[in-house]
This record gives C-alpha cells, structure tokens and sequence, in this order.
C-alpha cells in the first residue's frame, strides 16, 4: 500500500486509482465517511480492456491516514468542506492536499483549515461512467492540469508520479487561470443541457447563443475582480470547441438531473452570482441559470 490516498470513490476517483496502479503505486481509497474501500473494482479502458484493482485490507485506517504524503479528493464539489473538515484530523501536517472537482469556491474555505499544509488544485476532462458501484467504463480521454495554490509545494517525487501516471496530464504554473476557463466551458454547457435535456452537439444551435454570451461576459467581468484577466472571444472559441468536440456527451450536470442527484450548479454558475453579490457586479444571467437548475432539483 503506498502513501497515497484518495477521498471520493465516485467514478473519478476509481479513475485515477486504476491509473496510478497501473504505474505501480496503489492508492489508499476512502469514501466520504473514511471507510476504506476494499472490495475490487474493474474497470473497462478506452481500448475496451477490462481490468480489476484489488485493494490491500488496511489494518488500522487511522493509522494509514497519519502516514499519508498525498490526498486526492475527488468528491464532488458541495462535498469538499465536509469531508476535508472529517479527514484533516487524521493526516499528517505534512501531508499535502489535492482538490480534483468541477468548479471553484470550495478551495477558499479549505485553504482557511489547512494549518501550514500544502494545497495544490487541479482539474480534469477525461471521461468515466460507472456501470455500477464496483465497475467503471472510461468514457473518453482528456487533459488533466495540476498547479500550485497555497503553502508548501507538492513534493517533486509526488508530481512526478502524477504527472507519469495520468495521460494527458501537465503542471501549471497558473492554474487558477487555468480552472476559470474550465469553469467558462461548465457555466455555459453545464446547466443549459440540463434545463433542456440536450446532448452538448445541441447548444451550437443559434438558439442557445445569446445565453451562452451572456453567461461569458459576465463571467468576465466577475473575473476581473479576481485579478484573472480572460478574453470573451477566446473563451466563447473554447466553449464552441467543447461542444463540437463532446457533441455527443452528457454532461454531469445533466446526468445528476438525470438521476435526480443534487447537482454542482453553486460551485459553477452559482459561485459567479456569489462573487457578483460582493463585488456589486450584476450576474443576472448566471442566476437565471441557478434558479433554474434549483427548481428542477426540488423536485427530486
């Protein structure tokens, strides 16, 4: 068992495990309430190559989590507060801290709990579905990018183990520019294909153009009060990418409608209206996009 672990055993959580043993380093994998998974959990690659991770049986997880060099924890983003408030009591004050999920916010209130560890946060396109609990299918490539945020470095040994492990995947040293751009092609795909349960290929349509211009220039704006200068005509290139290239996909946000799962819709649009409110920029777009993405969760 290595020094490794990762909290939040979601699809891609079980992703990221699966590649890191593949490269030899087999990681600790928790659920959200710390309970070490144990049971062996198959997963079908993109080369259609089906493959089984057994986990080692730990003997003492208080133990395993006090001597932990790396955290990933890939719970979803209305998740994150809780479970790094459960787990930091029992890791190391070394021991440095990965966040992995859709859009921003929750690292502000991490980086106020950390007491002198490292934060590094990262951000993830590479697709997985879970066919069941213990049995993933990856559902498509992508890149990965992993940047430093707050206090001690991550290791270089433990980068580098990333870094090889991942495909697809690079460091940055700017990342939170980086994640406000992934957080420009969520806030546009995100809730509009699940307010309309349309496949991604369907928002090219002129239909959906205004919104989606909307939602950027607000989002521009919110960005600058964060010292994060992005371009509107850039951005609106990469959303319309995005969609040409994921024309046939769902997107997460529409699958957890989908299912009736709460969705990540605060930690996206919803975390523009928040900073628009402080900063007396008007999002009224983005709020449309939330209060609408709230009704359709009220009746689940």
């Amino acid at each position: 068992m290595s020094r490794i672990g990762i909290l939040g055993a979601g699809a891609v959580g079980q992703l990221i495990a699966h590649q890191l043993a593949a490269t030899g380093t087999l990681p600790f994998l928790l659920d959200r309430q710390l309970n070490a998974i144990t049971e062996p959990y198959s997963l079908t690659d993109l080369s259609g190559n089906r493959s089984t991770l057994s986990f080692a049986k730990p003997g003492d997880n208080q133990a395993l989590l006090g001597e932990l060099k790396l955290l990933i924890v890939t719970v979803k983003a209305y998740q994150v507060v809780e479970a790094v408030t459960r787990v930091l009591p029992e890791l190391s004050p070394r021991c440095h801290l990965l966040l992995l999920h859709n859009g921003l916010g929750p690292h502000e209130e991490v980086a106020a709990l950390l007491d002198g560890r490292g934060l590094t946060l990262g951000t993830t396109s590479q697709g997985a579905l879970r066919l069941g609990k213990h049995d993933l299918k990856q559902t498509g490539s992508g890149l990965t990018q992993f940047g430093h945020c707050m206090g001690p470095a991550m290791a270089p040994e433990l980068k580098a183990m990333l870094l090889s492990a991942i495909p697809g995947s690079e460091w940055v040293e700017g990342i939170l520019p980086a994640l406000w751009q992934k957080l420009a092609v969520n806030a546009c795909i995100n809730p509009l294909t699940a307010i309309h349960g349309v496949c991604n290929g369907e928002l090219a349509d002129n239909a959906y153009q205004a919104t989606i211009a909307a939602v950027l220039r607000e989002l521009v704006q919110v960005a600058g009060t964060q010292g994060i200068e992005l371009q509107e005509e850039c951005l609106s290139a990469r959303v319309y990418e995005v969609i040409r290239l994921t024309a046939a996909n769902r997107s997460s946000m529409r699958q957890d409608v989908d299912h009736k799962r709460k969705t990540e819709i605060d930690a996206i649009n919803g975390y523009l209206v928040s900073l628009g409110n402080r900063h007396g920029i008007a999002t009224p777009t983005n709020k449309a996009l939330v209060e609408a993405i709230h009704a359709l969760e009220r009746r689940f």
